[in-house]
């Protein structure tokens, strides 16, 4: 390391070492007369011309200077001391150092680029209060609601590059932002030509500062800024390196935490190309993984609550009015007022689905039973509130709770459609989408599925709604409810609630079927002899607009030496009665005895290659065609995953200059490094199907939005390779 001084003045520099953040920092003995230039480069011959890296004025106190990066590796610096007197034009501007280190944010004596008004946009970004003034919300694949400002490099095919943060919020687009701000280019044709897609005649880079504060690295640091661009936009590295050390110097607040995100498929395989470049230059590189591995909170549904806080290691019994700490993602969940898990969730879990459809709090928090905020107030009562930066609890009254609980029930009870007037078992050939009222939304909906996906698709029979009325008439099991709810104790203790509704359950399964009803189910396992069977709930009260009713009921297999179907049809039906359906239906003030059960029943599959749901639209950005899906290797479910399983997830999206770009924001823990659940083929092919299911059931719902509408689907790789969609229901949003 050199350093300039004035001629007669006590050596300048009186330490050298890291910032809290890791960039290398010089303390130096200054006065309110001078300024300072720090410059960084490979190798020591080339020191003395190496770029400005960082620039600030001296005071009487100590003045600290660091780099704009943390370091990589060997490095060499050259702190230059100036004073007023003798300032310079460093980046050559026609403006005075001196004179853009007074006004920092209008002007930055490191970038060349003219000023632009305040309000509009900024050529530094001066502090986290400015950062977030110039910021808009946006969800990004794997984060949501997160701060975005949106940024310009213009000439970045020479040695002169300028930059530009736009005002995001008042400007969405990167063409009106030049267009309108800086006047560079009136013609959107030529400078998206000059701007995306194409090194070879690439002038400018457009793309994305994104604040990660929910971010903490392997050392315990928080927060992490990433300069993206968009997905399909293959950005060459001596492109991205000019972009990252304009941006990086242009934001002196920032302690190193920034880094260069190759978002997607396209640009991860540039990056591999290109990683001796990297590995040899000052930019940090985050991948996905790593990325979203390392955040420890994530409001998947915002919202706020009031409830007792659970830590729930197991099958405890909860009520609507708990809010509840999972160690591990439930198999199911009733009704709960918050939710909080300590391991990440997927937007497709069947927690965050029933979070959505009840308007319930749902995080991620890693550590949250042991979290500094929210260890003192277990066990008591709390409001718990979720939103995108963060989360709140505090302590609550039972005032405030049961007030709360009654704002949020509806006042009217409400009837679900029950059709009682198909008497017989049918062939799901024989059954139509409006049907639903018959034998519930899942098998009329599957029944569709084999319309339009005949090889993709179960092919079985559909119960009608009738069979299950007949049997619980036909035993005097809603005598039998009706006198179990009549119950003080059912009414007012949840454990005691479970308890009876357990032994009703068995009650179910114990019963007999009229003689007809029992012919009726022994022929349908005689024409599907030789293979195991699926008998899956199909209610009134679940897969509907606005209720999905996610993992209320059960479905259950029947093996070959299990004897009578009609012992596992039966299992179905009492799953109307699950503690958690019963909840569910009780807190909506759903009529228990207008609820039915129907089953749809088809061959099992057995050994899958992958399971997986995904929705028929881009959920973080609908303005462009796509598709997010999760999916896991094996039988293990996403909606429901094993302990400690992580899925694969991914958007696959039509984006501007790419038919399909995959952006993958987690893999699947559960394989190798490197390999994916889906291949390239399989996901573009679960698309296509993924497109005709969309547009078929958009013709039978005729939603009033189709712009914000979509199906999410339940599909599976069976063992021998083939893609089959097990189910579809509308998507609650």
């Amino acid at each position: 390391m050199t350093a300039a001084t004035l001629p007669g003045a006590e050596p300048a520099i009186t330490s050298v070492g890291h910032s809290p953040g890791g960039k290398i920092a010089f303390e130096l003995k200054s006065e309110s007369g001078r300024y300072h230039i720090l410059r960084r480069a490979r190798t020591l011959s080339q020191v003395t011309r190496g770029r400005p890296v960082a620039m600030v004025r001296g005071s009487s106190n100590p003045t600290t200077i660091a780099d704009s990066s943390r370091p990589k590796d060997q490095g060499y610096y050259q702190v230059t001391h100036l004073t007023s007197a003798t300032a310079r034009d460093s980046d050559r501007d026609g403006f005075s150092d001196w004179l853009e280190l007074a006004r920092p944010g209008y002007y930055n004596p490191l970038n060349p680029a003219p000023p632009v008004e305040r309000a509009h946009g900024a050529i530094m970004v001066v502090n986290r209060t400015h950062f977030e003034q110039l910021s808009a919300r946006d969800n990004r694949p794997g984060a949501q609601s997160v701060r975005e400002i949106k940024f310009l490099v213009y000439d970045v095919h020479t040695s002169t590059p300028v930059l530009y943060f736009a005002n995001s919020n008042r400007y969405q687009y990167h063409f009106d932002f030049t267009n309108q701000v800086v006047n560079r280019y009136n013609d959107l044709g030529l400078f998206n030509n000059e701007t995306y897609f194409n090194n070879t005649r690439r002038k400018n880079l457009a793309g994305s500062l994104i604040a990660h504060d929910n971010y903490v690295d392997d050392k315990g640091r928080e927060g992490l800024y990433t300069v993206e661009f968009w997905p399909t936009d293959p950005v060459a590295f001596r492109f991205v390196e000019k972009g990252y050390e304009l941006i990086a110097a242009a934001m002196p607040f920032v302690d190193g935490n920034i880094a260069y995100h190759p978002a997607s498929e396209t640009q991860r395989r540039w990056h591999n190309d290109e990683k001796e470049d990297y590995d040899n230059s000052y930019i940090n590189v985050v991948q996905t993984e790593d990325l979203y591995a390392n955040v420890v909170y994530t409001g998947l549904n915002p919202g706020e609550g009031y409830g007792r806080l659970r830590v729930v290691n197991g099958t405890e019994t909860l009520s609507v009015r708990d809010i509840v700490i999972f160690r591990n993602i439930p198999n199911d969940l009733t009704h709960v007022a918050g939710i909080i898990t300590e391991i990440p969730q997927t937007p497709l879990s069947h927690i965050n689905l029933k979070a959505k459809q009840n308007n319930t709090p749902n995080a991620f928090i890693k550590d949250a039973s042991t979290h500094p905020e929210i260890e003192p107030f277990l066990n008591q009562n709390i409001y718990y509130k979720v939103n995108a930066d963060g989360f709140e609890i505090r302590a609550a009254t039972d005032a405030e709770v049961d007030a709360w609980f009654e704002t949020i029930r509806p006042e009217n009870p409400q009837i679900p459609q029950r059709d009682l007037s198909i008497t017989e078992i049918r062939p799901l050939s024989q059954v139509q989408f409006n049907d639903s009222d018959a034998f519930g939304a899942k098998a009329a909906n599957v029944a569709e599925l084999r319309r339009i996906l005949p090889r993709n698709a179960p092919n079985g029979f559909a119960i009608p709604f009738y069979f299950y009325d007949e049997f619980m008439k036909f035993n005097g099991l809603y005598d039998e409810a009706r006198a179990m709810m009549d119950q003080p104790l059912f009414q007012n203790s949840p454990l005691f609630r479970s308890a009876l509704l357990e032994n009703f359950r068995d009650n179910i399964e114990d019963a007999p079927l009229p003689p007809w009803m029992s012919d009726a189910i022994t022929s349908l396992q005689d024409s599907l002899t030789g293979t195991t069977l699926r008998a899956r709930s199909s209610t009134n009260n679940e897969d509907l607009e606005g209720f999905n009713g996610a993992g209320l009921y059960s479905s259950f297999t029947h093996g070959l030496d299990e004897g009578p179907f009609e012992k596992t049809v039966k299992q179905v039906w009492a799953s109307l009665w699950n503690y958690r359906a019963f909840e569910e239906r009780d807190f909506w003030r759903i009529a228990h005895f207008s609820a039915a059960m129907g089953v749809l029943v088809h061959p099992n599959y057995e050994n899958e290659q992958a399971n997986g749901v995904g929705v028929t639209t881009n959920i973080f950005d609908p303005r462009w065609d796509g598709h997010y899906v999760n999916v896991q290797v094996g039988e293990n479910l996403v909606t429901n995953p094993e302990a400690g399983s992580i899925p694969e997830e991914y958007l696959i999206a039509r984006l501007a200059g790419s038919a399909d770009e995959i952006q993958y924001i987690r893999f699947s823990n559960q394989l190798p490094e490197g390999e994916t659940v889906l291949t390239r083929s399989q996901a573009l092919d679960l698309k296509a199907k993924m497109n005709l299911v969309h547009s078929h059931f958009r013709s039978k719902y005729n939603p009033g939005n189709t712009a914000t509408w979509a199906m999410e689907v339940e599909f599976k790789i069976t063992e021998t390779g083939s893609l089959l969609i097990k189910q579809a229901r509308p998507w609650v949003y």
